[in-house]
């Protein structure tokens, strides 16, 4: 099975971790608090961020536009603003907002594809990240300026960090496709392989 190209990339995905491990950490925060993620279809970012230690929660949904707007086959047209995500929720004395992003950069998706992700082609699948208060959107535009000077990846980031505007839960067939369907064709070829690189990666974040 072929990897995408920035999981075949072992010293990219080095420099990545060390950029994201040399930010500044946040102050501790509630016993829970969230994150809302975006990069391609969500059923593989929901199962990547299912495996990582401290997090209690993942939602697949609808984020960046209007909640009139998110359902499925409305957003699958492209023109809604919204992009396909998830919400997770986490506990920050176990995992931080930095180390989410570890993640999200390094195994959940390709940051640097623009309006896709491998097959899915189409604003709704963006890499976006959505923070929820003044921290976290300071923690993402430093983190994605620190690795666009850092030239650990082959072409510029195009994750862009976007206005809060909540969040819908996508339709329950959407909810842990990945653990109800591992052998979908689908998650064999797109997700599978990223549960295993996470936890080749970095078994510190893996549960």
């Amino acid at each position: 099975m072929r990897l995408p190209p920035h999981l075949t990339c072992a010293a990219a995905i080095g420099a990545v971790a060390a950029g994201l491990l040399a930010l500044p950490l946040s102050a501790a925060g509630p016993p829970r608090a969230t994150a809302v993620l975006a990069g391609g279809c969500f059923w593989g970012m929901e199962a990547v961020f299912e495996q990582v230690r401290g997090v209690t929660e993942v939602v697949t949904g609808y984020a960046g536009g209007s909640p009139a707007t998110a359902a499925y086959e409305r957003v699958s047209g492209g023109d809604t603003g919204h992009a396909e995500g998830i919400r997770i929720t986490y506990d920050p004395a176990r995992v931080s907002y930095e180390e989410l992003l570890k993640v999200f950069f390094a195994v959940a998706h390709d940051p640097t594809e623009l309006n896709r992700q491998g097959p899915d082609v189409g604003p709704q699948y963006r890499s976006a990240i959505f923070p929820t208060d003044p921290e976290q959107r300071r923690v993402a535009e430093a983190t994605i300026t620190q690795l666009d000077r850092s030239g650990a990846l082959p072409r510029p980031i195009a994750t862009t960090v976007e206005v809060w505007r909540g969040f819908t839960p996508a339709e329950p067939y959407h909810q842990d496709f990945v653990a109800r369907n591992p052998t979908h064709p689908y998650v064999v070829a797109h997700d599978q392989p990223k549960l295993a690189w996470l936890k080749q990666q970095f078994p510190e974040l893996s549960r």
